[in-house]
């Protein structure tokens, strides 16, 4: 009865919201080096439909490294709430960010309110402090804030379950396939969605999911390799070497690739690489980007997909270096990797019940860092499944988006 009270509550908050269903997006630079940051909005814009959740809207599964809300003005009430990470903030553990100042592209969708209302963003710190916040009004009659009609790009659903305002809408994207390489991406697009379900718990909740491959169309077959002197033409501009690391491919276009999309109904994204080239990304609430035929695809893709989806950490570890991302005195916000700090808050009572281990050696460090198996798709790409701390962790982000 509470969970129906609950959902009906938050039904009716969404309706008084935005009844006339519509996506504010609004676009910010972050940038800053190693130890300044700033937030500075860039433009708001909004199109007809929301493709986001109607539950649990002023709430968040997990922390993030950051936050944005929406708070009706006059009542003060948290109209919605995301969480999310950023390449920014990956960027500035690098050794580039501790000589020169650098800027980076994000973007946020939520409902558009139907009267002021004020956005706050949040970039946090390692132990989960406040790093930088800005906080700007919107008032939806702003004659500043562009009116989109959206241009649909080609695609074709790989899965329909139900309408986009009850379903958890994936949209699995091309980059560096031809107008003549359609049929490859399409191809390429099932398996990846097939992989991703073939893992529980997703496929124990398919119903709750739609799945949409979205052909974008590229001047040039592949993707840039700057390490090799290769820039391609791509619908995305996605690149390896990202902070010089070879095998890093993501986009810092994030502005041209939501304006592609805009017309699909999506809330998250998985981006295919049409390159043998091994290499990807993920990033929480941002998207998922690896190479669609590399030996690896299959796993890689839902290995990169626990990222951008849950906000699961990498389990693996370096023998060979100790790279210092999480501390001893705070516990990681990644529901798969513990300091021990707060083990109370994660998977204790899965280790007392025999349901999973304590394992040192995850998050990057061989020390103070702890994993809650012997292997799991967060961990090697040779494990057949998510542990089940992950598997917990997954089905949570699902239920919280859906009921």
């Amino acid at each position: 009865m509470r969970q129906t009270i609950l959902l009906t509550v938050s039904l009716f908050m969404y309706v008084c919201l935005c009844a006339q269903d519509k996506t504010l997006r609004v676009d910010y630079i972050f940038s800053g080096t190693d130890k300044s940051v700033e937030i500075s909005l860039d433009e708001m814009s909004c199109f007809d439909g929301w493709a986001g959740r109607r539950v649990n809207l002023d709430e968040v599964p997990v922390r993030g490294n950051g936050q944005i809300s929406l708070t009706d003005e006059a009542s003060g009430d948290v109209l919605y709430r995301q969480s999310f990470s950023t390449l920014f903030q990956e960027w500035q553990t690098t050794e580039e960010a501790t000589r020169v100042r650098k800027s980076f592209e994000n973007v946020f969708l939520m409902p558009m309110p139907q009267s002021k209302a004020r956005v706050r963003v949040e970039l946090y710190d390692f132990w989960g402090n406040t790093a930088a916040s800005l906080t700007h009004l919107v008032e939806p009659d702003d004659i500043l804030i562009r009116k989109i009609t959206p241009q649909v790009p080609q695609h074709e659903y790989l899965l329909k379950s139900g309408s986009p305002e009850d379903k958890i809408d994936v949209a699995i994207v091309a980059e560096g396939y031809t107008a003549e390489e359609s049929d490859i991406f399409y191809n390429d697009a099932r398996i990846a969605m097939d992989a991703i379900l073939a893992h529980q718990p997703f496929g124990q909740y398919k119903d709750m999911f739609n799945f949409v491959a979205v052909a974008l169309e590229s001047n040039d077959s592949g993707v840039s390799v700057p390490g090799e002197g290769k820039w391609k033409d791509t619908a995305l501009k996605a690149h390896f070497n990202t902070f010089y690391m070879d095998r890093y491919l993501t986009t810092l276009r994030l502005k041209n690739m939501h304006d592609k999309l805009c017309g699909i109904p999506y809330e998250h994204i998985v981006i295919l690489a049409n390159t043998d080239t091994y290499g990807g990304g993920g990033i929480y609430n941002s998207y998922t980007l690896t190479t669609a035929h590399h030996p690896a695809f299959k796993p890689v893709v839902v290995h990169e997909f626990g990222h951008s989806f849950a906000g699961l950490a990498d389990e693996y570890y370096y023998d060979d270096q100790y790279v210092e991302y999480y501390y001893p005195d705070c516990e990681p916000w990644e529901q798969n990797i513990t300091t021990l700090f707060d083990f109370e808050s994660k998977w204790k009572d899965m280790l007392n019940a025999g349901q999973a281990q304590l394992l040192e050696g995850a998050g990057y460090q061989s020390k103070g860092v702890y994993r809650g198996s012997e292997d799991c798709r967060m961990h090697t790409n040779r494990a057949e499944t998510f542990c089940p701390v992950c598997q917990r962790a997954i089905g949570r982000v699902i239920e919280f988006y859906t009921r």
